[in-house]
């Protein structure tokens, strides 16, 4: 029998901690200071950064402290490529992805469905061992969601198509099963703190209306306001014919928050999507 595909984590003790005792402090104290918290059944999906986690675990932690407990069929994990350019999404078909708080399991029959409902999704599990986007979700889920196997998806090019392509797909492949969608962005890049906030406010104006349309016209334009613009679209649209109808922004914040350098700054959002 060939051994089960595992999924080295890439970032560990770099990016987050690489120890589960120090981790587990970390995400939970993070956990420990949301104080808006959306009932768990009524979130469909997420919207959340992928920073290191000391800049970007603050912020995220409103979006996943509304899933804690939750009853989930699976998580769906969109990220963007950094490392590889290639056209469509990229799926890592079964296995799972390791972590200091022990393997994330993948859910293979979902990814199978995803897969099978768009030929934007193809299976590729190499394209994924540098990726920090799906990675940086994973100290939250296994703390959340701890029994909630995923589904790691990674985007490349992040053109309409594909964007499209990804939404009917998940709206096709989901249809029928309760899973939590989880899509990766940070916002503007290394803008001055003002200058950020007004940039980032353009894109979360969008997000709090669910308006996607508006969304894909402002990321056209600049895509420099959101490095993951084609998940957070594409999760945006699936979520809608999936039958969400609200969305709230929950937290901003940008790294000088954490760092004391407002100069040159990345903004992070945590929104949610579902019919609360």
């Amino acid at each position: 029998m060939a051994a089960r595909a595992l999924r080295r984590a890439a970032v560990a003790g770099s990016w987050y901690p690489g120890s589960a005792a120090a981790l587990t402090w970390e995400v939970d104290r993070y956990l420990a200071a949301v104080t808006e918290v959306l009932p768990s059944a009524s979130v469909q999906a997420i919207l959340v950064p992928h920073a290191g986690l000391v800049y970007s675990g603050p912020v995220a932690a409103w979006a996943y402290r509304s899933v804690e407990g939750g009853e989930f069929d699976a998580a769906v994990i969109i990220g963007p490529s950094h490392h590889v350019g290639f056209d469509g999404v990229a799926v890592y078909p079964s296995g799972a992805f390791d972590t200091p708080l022990g393997p994330a399991e993948i859910a293979a029959d979902l990814a199978t469905a995803i897969q099978h409902a768009s030929p934007v999704v193809h299976a590729d599990a190499a394209s994924h061992a540098r990726e920090h986007s799906l990675e940086m979700q994973l100290p939250f889920l296994r703390r959340v969601l701890p029994s909630t196997p995923i589904v790691p998806l990674m985007m490349g090019y992040q053109t309409a198509a594909t964007i499209d392509g990804l939404a009917e797909a998940l709206a096709r492949a989901l249809e029928r099963r309760r899973v939590l969608l989880v899509a990766s962005s940070d916002l503007s890049h290394y803008l001055d703190a003002g200058a950020a906030e007004v940039a980032d406010r353009l894109v979360l104006d969008a997000v709090a209306r669910f308006d996607a349309d508006g969304l894909a016209a402002l990321l056209h334009a600049r895509p420099d306001h959101a490095c993951g613009g084609g998940p957070i679209l594409s999760v945006m649209r699936a979520a809608r014919a999936l039958g969400a109808r609200a969305a709230r922004v929950l937290r901003y914040a940008d790294s000088g928050d954490v760092s004391g350098d407002k100069s040159a700054v990345v903004g992070y959002m945590a929104a949610a999507l579902g019919t609360f």
